[in-house]
């Protein structure tokens, strides 16, 4: 598959870039950006797959988060996709909503028209942006996945649902239950249907109930966010994974909101805990 270079970086001795090519999966034109550590210039290194949030693009975490340094302390590749297919064809909200349509992709494959053309962002993120990173830059195939809030969301349910792709999960601020969250409501019915059931396969805290596999999850919540209660309800993910003996850390912090300040007091935390886990 053919990709286009159109920027590049030095950053901490390593390269950030960014890349566009044309998707199968989602069937239009997408971008992400990777950034490469300066170990990669000698011998493959694995892949922190970052997923980011309603609104967002490829640039906000390269930009905002302030990991590049300790990724290239660390020698971690880390790749950040777009948060939902684009084009002037694709599908979004009527009313131009920020939470449905473009910027908001929910990391699920739609099965409902309009949305079942483009929006299969589940696909992508698990099968066809890894082929590509895998086959153009020098990573190797071990993985990790992290987010925030509704990448939170995507990389909780992509890693709990393949485990055996994943190393390590981690979140900021994740949708915890979007089937009892009103941003999960809303985008479920549309690109889903009604059904509940068929909402089970992309809620963290269902796919946590039927959980076999271990892959170590560790999750950051501000406790002065102001989506915490109606959105977030990452207690109801604690208390799953306390009753199961699952290994999932998760770590109230106090005063922080649900901003990128946040993700970037504790993103050094994150990649380190990443690269214990990968061999």
């Amino acid at each position: 598959m053919t990709i286009e270079n159109i920027s590049c970086n030095k950053s901490f001795g390593g390269w950030h870039k960014q890349y566009r090519h044309q998707s199968q999966a989602l069937n239009c034109e997408m971008r992400f950006a990777i950034y490469l550590p300066p170990e990669a210039a000698n011998k493959p290194v694995p892949v922190l797959y970052w997923l980011s949030g309603l609104t967002c693009t490829d640039e906000n975490f390269m930009q905002k988060a302030g990991a590049q340094r300790i990724a290239a302390q660390l020698g971690i590749a880390i790749v950040a996709p777009d948060t939902s297919p684009r084009g002037d064809d694709v599908a979004d909200a009527p009313d131009k909503a920020y939470d449905l349509g473009l910027g908001a992709g929910f990391y699920l494959n739609a099965t409902r028209a309009p949305w079942n053309r483009h929006y299969k962002m589940y696909d992508y993120i698990v099968h066809e942006l890894p082929a590509l990173i895998e086959a153009n830059f020098p990573v190797t195939d071990q993985r990790a996945i992290s987010g925030h809030s509704m990448g939170g969301h995507g990389a909780l349910v992509i890693g709990l649902t393949n485990p055996h792709r994943y190393s390590s999960i981690s979140a900021f601020s994740p949708i915890s239950n979007p089937s009892n969250a009103p941003w999960g409501m809303k985008a479920f019915t549309e690109y889903l249907g009604e059904n509940r059931e068929h909402w089970r396969q992309y809620d963290a805290c269902e796919l946590l109930k039927l959980a076999i596999s271990e892959v170590p999850i560790l999750v950051d919540q501000g406790d002065a966010d102001s989506f915490l209660e109606a959105q977030l309800m990452p207690q109801t993910l604690n208390d799953i994974a306390k009753a199961k003996g699952y290994p999932l850390d998760l770590r109230m912090q106090a005063g922080y909101d649900h901003s990128y300040y946040f993700i970037a007091s504790f993103i050094e935390e994150h990649l380190k805990f990443h690269s214990l886990y990968f061999k």
